[in-house]
C-alpha cells in the first residue's frame, strides 16, 4: 500500500511539474499579450487607394465608429442567428470553449495543420483587433490570454455588442450596422430573421457567399444559419420554413462619384486575395492599375440600360470598370463559342478555319437549335461560321468534339459546370449560372496570350503606412490551349470585325478581334455583349438589365458603338501592334477543286494551275495529308463510246484543266484524230470496218504535255447497210471455259 502511494505521489508531482512548466513557458511566451482598449473601440480608420501611375485617388473609409449599434437595439432574432451559428455556449462560458478547443486540437493532429479553429467570439473578437491571421501557438497562447483579460474587463454583453461593431462582412462593410445598410439598404435594428442569418453567413466567407456574387451558395448559407438556430430552440420549425421560403432580399446599393465602381471592385477583390481584412491599419495604401482617363471616359458613356465594362490590359491588370450590376453573373450567349467550341475542337484536330459544315435543319434527341436569321445556310466554313455567329454549325461542332472534351479546356480556365449543364445547348451559352462580365474577359485573355489563362486583378500591392508590404501581386498564369490554335482563333476573330458580327469595328486603323453576343427573343434582348481586344488591350462590354427586362440592344450595333468609343480613347496618340496570327500554325496549299466541288480536302498537286489552288492555315502539327495528284498524273472516269447513223461517238466527262488526244486504230495503225480542249462529244465518221479508239488525258504545265494513263475503249464496228452495233469484247481472263 505504501509502494503504490509512493507511486502515485510521484506520478501527482510529475504532472505538477510538467503543468507547471507549460505554464512558466505560457507565460513568457504571452508576457507582452495586454489587452488595448482603444483597439476595441473601433476608431475611425481609412485606407489610401492609389491608380497605375502612383496617384491618390481618394480615401476609402474602412471603418466607422459612427455605424455603431446598440446591442438593446437589436432583435433577438438578429442576436441569437449570430449565438447559434458563431458561439452557442457564449453566455455560458469564460471566453474560451475547452470543449471545442480539444475537440479541434485532435482534428488538427489528424489533419497535420491548423485547419480547425473552436474560437468562440470573445477569441474572434481579440484576433480580429489585436492579433495577425498567422495560424501559430504563439498567436493561439497570445489569443488565449488576452480573452480571458477580456472576459475579465467587459461584461458579456459589452464584448457581443463591440463584436458586432467590428466583425467583417465583405464589400468594405466593418460592423453590423454597415452590412445592414450596404445589404438591404435599412438600419441593423429592422433586419429581419431571414436578412439577419443572411449576414451572419457572411462571416465565413463574405465574397463566396455575397448575395450580389453568389446568390445561390448565399442561400444555402442562410439556410445553414437558420437550421443553427432551429437545434438551439431560437425558433420553431414553422419559423424556420417560413424563412426559408423568403427571398434574399438584398438590394444592391446604389454608387455615385467619380471611381467609385473600380473602388467597389477593388474591396471585393480583397476578399479573394489571401490577406487579413483587420490588418488593413489607418493609412494603409492600396495600388491599383486603375486609369483614370479612361476610368472617366467609360463613366461618362451613355448607356440607356444597366451596363458593365471593364478594359484590361494583355497582363491582367484592370485598367477602367464601370457596372451597375456590380459583379453578377448573365447568360453569355455566343460569346462563350470560341473558347468553349472552335479552341478545341481546333486543338482536337476536328476543324481549322477552313473546314465547311452544313448549316442545315437538324435534331440532335428532341434539341433542335437555329439561326438568330431564322435561316439555313448551306455549306459554310469554320471562319464563316464564328464570324457571323451561326449556331447550328457551333452545336455540331460541340456535338463532334463532346460536351466531356470541351470541359477539359474549361476545368483549365477555372470553369467549372453543373452536371444539367453538360448538353449541346451550351454552345449557345445555355449556363445555369454563366459568367460575370470580368471572368467572361479573363476567358479571352487566352487568345490575347498565346493559349495562356491569366486572371485579372484590380490590386497591385497592399503596403502599410510605415512600407510593410502586406500583398503583392503576381499575376497567375496556366496553359489552356495551344499556340496554334489561339493564332487562329485570333484571325478569324479579326475577321468578324472586318466582315462579320463586329463590322461597326471594320474602319479602325489596326488589328481588333472581337465576338459579339446577344441573348433574348423575338420581343427583345436581355443580354449584349461585344469582347474586343488589342494586341495589348481588351475592352469588354455587357448592356442588359438586371430583372431580364426585354430590350433594343444587340451585341453588333449597341455594345460594338461603346466598344469603338472607348478604343478611339486607348488609342488617341498610339496604335497597337499587330495580334499575332501565325505562331503555331502551318501554311498549305490545298486543291480548290476538291474543295469546293466534291467537299473534301487534299494537298495541291505541285503542278496545280494558281486558280485550283486554296491557301489555307492549319494547325502545326495537323495539316492534312493526303496528296492531290490529278494534273501530276491526270486521270479520268471512262468515256462513253456509241455508233450512231455509222457515226462515231465519244462522249468525255467534263473537267476544267483537261486537254485530250483521242486516237482511232484500224488494223493495228493508229491515227490522232483529235488533240485539245474538252468537248462533250467527239464525233468519227470512219469508213465500214471495225475501229478500237484510246482517250489520253493531259495538262500543259509550262507548254509542257503531261499525260496520263491511256485508256482504250470497246471496239465499234461500222457497216455499210447502217447497222453499226458496239462490239462486246467477252471477258477471257474470268470466264470459266471448262463449262462451255
Amino acid at each position: 500500500m505504501k509502494k503504490f502511494l509512493k507511486v502515485s505521489l510521484i506520478i501527482v508531482l510529475g504532472f505538477l511539474i510538467i503543468f507547471a512548466a507549460l505554464f512558466c513557458t505560457y507565460l513568457v511566451i504571452t508576457k507582452d499579450a495586454v489587452l488595448d482598449k482603444n483597439k476595441l473601440s473601433n476608431p475611425h480608420q481609412t485606407v489610401i487607394i492609389y491608380d497605375d501611375e502612383g496617384n491618390e485617388i481618394t480615401n476609402a473609409s474602412i471603418s466607422n465608429k459612427n455605424k455603431s449599434v446598440k446591442l438593446s437595439e437589436l432583435s433577438d432574432d438578429c442576436i441569437n442567428a449570430f449565438i447559434a451559428s458563431e458561439d452557442r455556449k457564449f453566455y455560458s462560458h469564460n471566453g474560451l470553449n475547452y470543449g471545442r478547443m480539444v475537440k479541434a486540437l485532435f482534428k488538427n493532429i489528424a489533419a497535420g495543420s491548423f485547419k480547425e479553429g473552436a474560437s468562440t467570439i470573445s477569441q474572434q473578437l481579440i484576433k480580429n483587433t489585436h492579433l495577425s491571421n498567422d495560424k501559430t501557438i504563439k498567436r493561439k497562447l497570445n489569443e488565449i490570454r488576452l480573452t480571458k483579460q477580456l472576459e475579465k474587463e467587459y461584461t458579456k454583453d459589452e464584448i457581443l455588442e463591440t463584436y458586432l461593431n467590428t466583425i467583417y462582412f465583405g464589400h468594405n462593410c466593418y460592423g453590423l450596422q454597415s452590412a445592414a445598410e450596404f445589404y438591404f439598404g435599412k438600419k441593423a435594428e429592422n433586419l429581419t430573421l431571414t436578412e439577419s442569418a443572411t449576414l451572419v453567413g457572411l462571416l465565413a466567407s463574405p465574397n463566396n457567399y455575397s448575395p450580389f456574387k453568389n446568390p445561390e451558395k448565399s442561400i444555402k448559407k442562410r439556410n445553414t444559419v437558420l437550421n443553427a438556430m432551429l437545434e438551439c430552440g431560437f425558433i420553431n420549425e414553422k419559423t424556420c420554413a417560413e424563412a426559408k421560403a423568403q427571398p434574399l432580399n438584398a438590394q444592391q446599393p446604389a454608387y455615385s462619384g467619380a471611381n467609385s465602381d473600380y473602388i467597389n471592385a477593388v474591396f471585393d477583390e480583397l476578399g479573394d486575395i489571401e490577406i487579413n481584412a483587420y490588418d488593413l491599419t489607418d493609412g494603409c495604401i492600396i495600388k491599383t492599375y486603375l486609369d483614370q482617363r479612361l476610368q472617366k471616359h467609360v463613366e461618362s458613356l451613355e448607356y440607356g440600360c444597366d451596363n458593365a465594362v471593364i478594359v484590361t490590359s494583355a497582363s491582367g491588370g484592370v485598367n477602367a470598370y464601370k457596372s451597375t450590376i456590380n459583379g453578377a453573373r448573365r447568360q453569355p450567349g455566343s460569346t462563350i463559342k470560341p473558347f468553349l467550341v472552335y479552341a478545341p475542337a481546333i486543338d482536337e484536330g476536328i476543324i481549322s478555319p477552313f473546314t465547311r459544315i452544313l448549316d442545315e435543319k437538324i435534331n440532335f434527341g428532341g434539341y433542335s437549335p437555329e439561326n438568330y436569321d431564322k435561316k439555313y445556310h448551306g455549306y459554310v466554313t469554320v471562319t464563316d461560321s464564328l464570324k457571323f455567329s451561326y449556331n447550328v454549325p457551333a452545336v455540331k461542332t460541340l456535338n463532334t468534339l463532346t460536351v466531356q472534351t470541351a470541359e477539359k479546356y474549361l476545368t483549365r480556365m477555372n470553369i467549372v459546370l453543373d452536371e444539367d449543364e453538360k448538353n449541346l445547348s451550351l454552345a449557345l451559352g445555355g449556363m445555369k449560372y454563366g459568367f460575370s462580365l470580368k471572368e467572361l474577359s479573363d476567358n479571352y485573355s487566352v487568345f490575347q496570350n498565346g493559349g495562356i489563362y491569366s486572371p485579372s486583378r484590380f490590386i497591385k500591392e497592399i503596403v502599410t503606412k510605415d512600407g510593410k508590404t502586406l500583398y503583392k501581386n503576381e499575376f497567375s498564369k496556366s496553359r489552356a490551349f495551344s499556340e496554334g490554335a489561339c493564332s487562329l482563333m485570333n484571325e478569324m476573330l479579326i475577321e468578324t470585325s472586318k466582315n462579320g458580327t463586329a463590322k461597326f469595328l471594320a474602319d479602325l486603323p489596326y488589328d481588333v478581334a472581337t465576338k459579339t453576343g446577344t441573348c433574348g427573343t423575338e420581343d427583345g434582348n436581355t443580354d449584349a455583349y461585344a469582347i474586343s481586344y488589342t494586341s495589348d488591350k481588351r475592352v469588354c462590354v455587357w448592356l442588359g438589365d438586371k430583372n431580364n427586362k426585354k430590350l433594343s440592344i444587340t451585341g453588333g450595333g449597341s455594345c460594338c458603338k461603346l466598344v469603338k468609343s472607348i478604343l478611339n480613347e486607348l488609342y488617341t496618340d498610339t496604335t497597337p501592334e499587330k495580334l499575332e496570327v501565325s505562331n503555331g500554325t502551318s501554311t498549305v496549299n490545298i486543291d480548290a477543286e476538291d474543295y469546293y466541288e466534291n467537299n473534301k480536302i487534299t494537298v495541291a498537286d505541285e503542278l496545280s494551275p494558281k486558280l485550283n489552288v486554296l491557301t489555307v492555315k492549319v494547325l502545326k502539327g495537323r495539316e492534312p495529308k493526303n496528296q492531290n495528284t490529278k494534273f501530276s498524273s491526270p486521270e479520268i472516269a471512262m468515256p462513253e463510246i456509241f455508233v450512231k447513223n455509222n457515226a462515231v461517238n465519244i462522249r468525255l466527262c467534263q473537267t476544267k484543266y483537261y486537254a485530250y488526244i483521242i486516237k482511232r486504230g484500224f488494223n493495228g495503225k493508229f491515227t490522232t484524230i483529235y488533240d485539245g480542249k474538252w468537248k462533250e462529244i467527239i464525233t468519227d465518221s470512219p469508213e465500214a470496218g471495225i475501229y478500237s479508239y484510246t482517250v489520253t488525258p493531259y495538262f500543259v504545265s509550262e507548254n509542257k504535255k503531261i499525260c496520263g494513263k491511256e485508256i482504250t475503249l470497246p471496239l465499234v464496228s461500222i457497216g455499210n447497210d447502217g447497222n453499226s452495233p458496239q462490239i462486246k469484247i467477252p471477258d477471257i481472263a474470268n470466264k470459266n471455259w471448262y463449262d462451255l
